[in-house]
């Protein structure tokens, strides 16, 4: 009797096959995100160097504790399965509430600067630095039930009335700063999400004439209640300041002057690390903080400055290659809503550094000082590693 003969594909896999369904840690991440994301926390951690050293108000090693921390959570989230958030919208939406009413609970709400943003409880944290990423969940959560597809007008209300409670209750605070970074959270999450062109131009055209009849109304409700209602005194001189820059240079125009003197004066290779004088001689106020940028300036130059956007680019652009890549419409709008949220602060800031935008208290991505910031902006890595590394693709060939 004749022998068959065995079938050489029942005895070996096809190597291509083989590469593709064998099990690989982070098989789906683009190590260049790694490289980004590293060297913008180590550029800050030497600016912050810098800038700690000349004053005593801040300290370096709180610095490198948030760092501390926020790796610690950038491995949990980026292990967590980002699926298994998708069906929380109201308790993402309860956390955002609870968060940013806390600072005006007695015991732990801390005043700064005539706002309530802060809670001390044994150390001192911004809960609406925190509530940015329950903004981007939320957000996500919320958008992607229409699937990509938002045509009902009440169905879009709805959606913009759960996405605006966060941005009440920060504004109780007040911290219309973080408040911006929530709107443009939830732009991102509407545009990514599918809702449709008319109801957000009307939307935007809304929130235009709110602005106008504020600025309008403002001053004939603070003469009748005899206080400020709608606008601070501080808010009101910073947007002077922003519409005119010789406004009051010795008072509320002072930072944004020296801002753009310490910016100016590092030249195009700078003055040199630790050769900042504008904020070492004590001329710009808060530089660790909203005018960190100014001292990078002066310390590097324009061409340090060139670095820094490099570095902020290749990490947008590397997300931004997550969000393509990701099997469900929710993990592209985290991915996305992320983006959104670096993107708005990096351009505030530098911004309002440069003159170009109104002094808002927005802090720069990865190397303003404070441990919150820092801790949020890693966890926000996580999040976008966790869309990658849980990203399955649709056939083996999609791998490659």
């Amino acid at each position: 009797m004749a022998q068959i003969n065995e079938i050489s594909s029942l005895r070996m896999q096809d190597p291509a096959v083989a590469r593709a369904t064998r099990p690989r840690r982070f098989k789906y991440v683009n190590p260049s995100f790694y490289l980004f994301a590293l060297l913008l926390v180590g550029y800050g951690l030497i600016v912050q160097f810098s800038a700690t050293s000349a004053d005593a108000d801040y300290s370096f090693a709180r610095q490198l504790s948030g760092v501390a921390v926020g790796m610690v959570l950038f491995v949990l989230i980026t292990r967590m399965d980002y699926h298994a958030l998708s069906g929380y919208t109201t308790l993402f939406l309860i956390i955002n509430i609870v968060l940013l009413l806390s600072p005006h609970l007695p015991g732990i709400g801390v005043e700064v600067n005539g706002g309530r943003s802060w809670i001390n409880i044994g150390t001192q944290i911004q809960p609406g630095e925190f509530a940015k990423i329950t903004m981007v969940l939320l957000a996500a959560s919320v958008m992607a039930r229409y699937g990509g597809r938002l045509t009902d007008l009440r169905e879009y209300l709805k959606a913009l009335g759960i996405m605006a409670v966060p941005f009440v209750c920060v504004m109780t605070q007040p911290d219309l700063g973080t408040g911006l970074v929530y709107l443009v959270i939830a732009a991102f999450a509407l545009i990514i999400g599918g809702a449709d062109w008319r109801f957000m131009v009307g939307t935007g055209l809304t929130i235009i004439l709110l602005c106008a009849a504020i600025l309008i109304i403002d001053p004939i409700v603070d003469q009748i209640a005899g206080h400020d209602v709608l606008l601070k005194d501080y808010q009101k001189s910073r947007l002077m300041v922003f519409s005119d820059s010789t406004y009051d240079t010795s008072g509320d125009g002072y930072n944004s002057q020296q801002a753009k003197i310490a910016i100016g004066s590092g030249g195009l290779l700078g003055k040199g690390f630790m050769q900042a004088t504008q904020s070492s001689m004590g001329f710009l106020p808060e530089a660790p903080t909203d005018f960190v940028f100014c001292i990078l300036a002066e310390e590097f130059g324009f061409v340090g400055a060139l670095v820094l956007l490099a570095f902020y680019i290749g990490l947008i652009v590397t997300s931004v290659h997550v969000a393509r890549g990701a099997s469900d419409l929710f993990g592209t709008i985290i991915v996305i809503c992320v983006v959104g949220m670096w993107l708005f602060q990096i351009l505030e800031n530098i911004g309002m550094d440069c003159g170009l935008m109104p002094i808002t208290g927005i802090p720069l991505p990865f190397v303003s000082y404070g441990g919150t910031s820092l801790v949020v902006n890693m966890i926000a890595i996580g999040l976008v590693l966790s869309v990658s590394y849980h990203n399955k693709p649709r056939s083996v060939f999609d791998v490659y």
